[in-house]
């Protein structure tokens, strides 16, 4: 038997300190934008501001992997400019900061009928094919756009976007039935990418190199693993090496430029004894 479901409870409101702390952040970013403001806040334009924004996206994203104040203070950079936006809007006259929480929060209580209605779910993947279809028959409905791409930015990176697609298809029932298959149109892909560099073609090798990356990304979602956040560790874990290499290579005078690949592969292995990595990593 089933328990009983709870009595819908009151949504739990914030401590006194932070409701505080938000009216003088919001009051921080009204005063920027006065005339008795900032003359650099005052000029932008909202595309300005939506450039910032996804820089400090990323910044958020990389202060993941570092330590918690990092984190906190990049969450603090994002958040300026969200609220910056949504003082641009509100002086225009198209919406405040109170339109974007009324419809945040009836947004999550929609889509979360489990914890704020009376429907049951059996687990996470019923919670997220409940998520989708909501989107899909109640959000999105009369939209002209393929479902496949409702509601992934359009400033979403390549990779990133990729991935989400292909979740997208695979939900529809378009996909291989397993990861050996994916693996399988790598090395199609693979070998259709080596021809087109036989052949010597800019226009079949761009194409080839895109069917590759693709199909990796296709690979990753198979293993459950995040293709941007992978790249992004393991081009950070490039460049720390590098800035080996570059550090040991000027305290004897020299750069890059100036060693041979011999070296530096040399001082590329120090550095992975160094970090503590694999022999294969």
């Amino acid at each position: 038997m089933n328990d009983p479901k709870p009595e819908q409870e009151e949504p739990l409101r914030p401590p006194a300190e932070t409701e505080q702390k938000f009216r003088e952040l919001l009051a921080i970013v009204a005063r920027l934008r006065s005339p008795v403001g900032c003359p650099w806040d005052r000029v932008q334009k909202k595309e300005d501001i939506g450039r910032y924004l996804i820089e400090e996206a990323y910044e958020v994203l990389e202060a993941l992997e570092d330590s918690p104040d990092h984190l906190r203070e990049e969450l603090g950079d994002l958040l300026f400019h969200i609220l910056f936006l949504a003082r641009m809007a509100e002086e225009a006259g198209e919406f405040n900061m109170a339109d974007i929480l009324e419809g945040i929060t009836a947004k999550m209580i929609r889509r979360h009928p489990h914890v704020f209605g009376d429907a049951t779910v059996e687990g996470v993947e019923e919670v997220r094919t409940n998520w989708e279809r909501i989107k899909a028959e109640v959000e999105h409905k009369g939209q002209t756009r393929s479902p496949l791409c409702n509601g992934i930015p359009r400033t979403l990176t390549t990779l990133a976007k990729a991935q989400r697609i292909t979740e997208r298809a695979s939900e529809a029932g378009f996909d291989w039935p397993d990861a050996a298959g994916v693996l399988n149109k790598v090395e199609e892909e693979l070998a259709e990418f080596r021809d087109a560099l036989r052949a010597n073609s800019a226009v079949r090798i761009r194409e080839e190199a895109g069917d590759l990356l693709f199909t990796l990304v296709n690979l990753c979602r198979f293993a459950r693993v995040d293709a941007e956040a992978a790249l992004r560790a393991s081009l950070r874990k490039f460049t720390d090496r590098f800035s080996h290499i570059e550090r040991e290579l000027a305290v004897q005078g020299k750069s890059p430029q100036d060693s041979s690949p011999a070296e530096m592969n040399r001082l590329w292995e120090e550095a992975k004894k160094m970090k503590g990595y694999s022999e294969n990593s």
